[in-house]
């Protein structure tokens, strides 16, 4: 047993090694996914060779795929590998990396993504629902629990229209700009839905950016418990003085 623990401890030794598969996994101990074309300019490779170092990290089971439509992004497989890495950066005494996402402000805040909403403030919704066990998950979707039924009702979502809508109730979808999930499904559908009728946010005319209201960040900060604000629109000076 404990050989194969050393042999299995020397294989994964092996594929942290290389510094391209190093650098690629360090970018992603932020718990942001990143699609592999991010991860082959991080560690300054070609694309054929980010795609066998992939493969072996996947391998040993350090990160993993996630498809999304057209998109593939790769994440940490677990926090455990996030444990070891941090670990090993405390011996190799470097920083923990950060992510700089270069999306527009009011975008990279709130926007629609399909029907439902998307964002940091989306981002911050799905983590509350979800700590709150409103939501649990479900193989690569999400079930909605006895206490979600009672508190989305609450807040005035029909749910009888969740099963009317013959597609997936409810799903982490990768977030664009933030590279964590938000809620996807019929059940982020009708809770956009609810949040435009109540107020909580407006659409923005020719734009998939959504506004938070005054009245949206007062009710999710009493609902949910955090804190709410839209950013500043640094471009807004520019655009009247044009």
């Amino acid at each position: 047993m404990d050989d194969i623990a050393d042999l299995n401890l020397s294989a994964v030794a092996g594929a942290i090694a290389d510094p391209a598969r190093a650098r690629m996994l360090c970018s992603l101990l932020d718990g942001h996914a990143r699609t592999a074309t991010e991860l082959s300019a991080l560690a300054d490779i070609s694309a054929s060779a980010a795609s066998a170092h992939f493969t072996r990290l996947r391998d040993q089971g350090l990160v993993e795929m996630l498809v999304q439509g057209r998109h593939r992004y790769y994440r940490l497989a677990n926090g455990r590998v996030a444990a070891a890495l941090e670990a090993l950066l405390v011996v190799a005494d470097r920083p923990r990396p950060t992510f700089r996402p270069s999306t527009p402000s009011t975008l990279r805040y709130a926007r629609t993504c399909y029907d439902h909403c998307a964002g940091e403030l989306a981002v911050k919704l799905h983590d509350a629902i979800l700590a709150l066990g409103w939501i649990e998950a479900d193989g690569k979707d999400y079930r909605l629990t006895e206490a979600g039924a009672e508190g989305f009702k609450a807040l005035g979502l029909n749910l009888e229209d969740l099963y009317v809508r013959r597609r997936r109730l409810a799903f982490p979808c990768m977030d664009w700009s933030q590279r964590t999930p938000h809620l996807g499904g019929a059940l982020g559908a009708l809770l956009l839905e609810l949040m435009v009728r109540r107020g909580w946010v407006t659409k923005e005319l020719d734009s998939r950016a959504l506004r938070l209201t005054p009245k949206g960040a007062a009710t999710l900060h009493k609902r949910f418990g955090f804190e709410a604000r839209m950013p500043v629109d640094t471009h807004a000076g520019r655009r009247a003085s044009a």
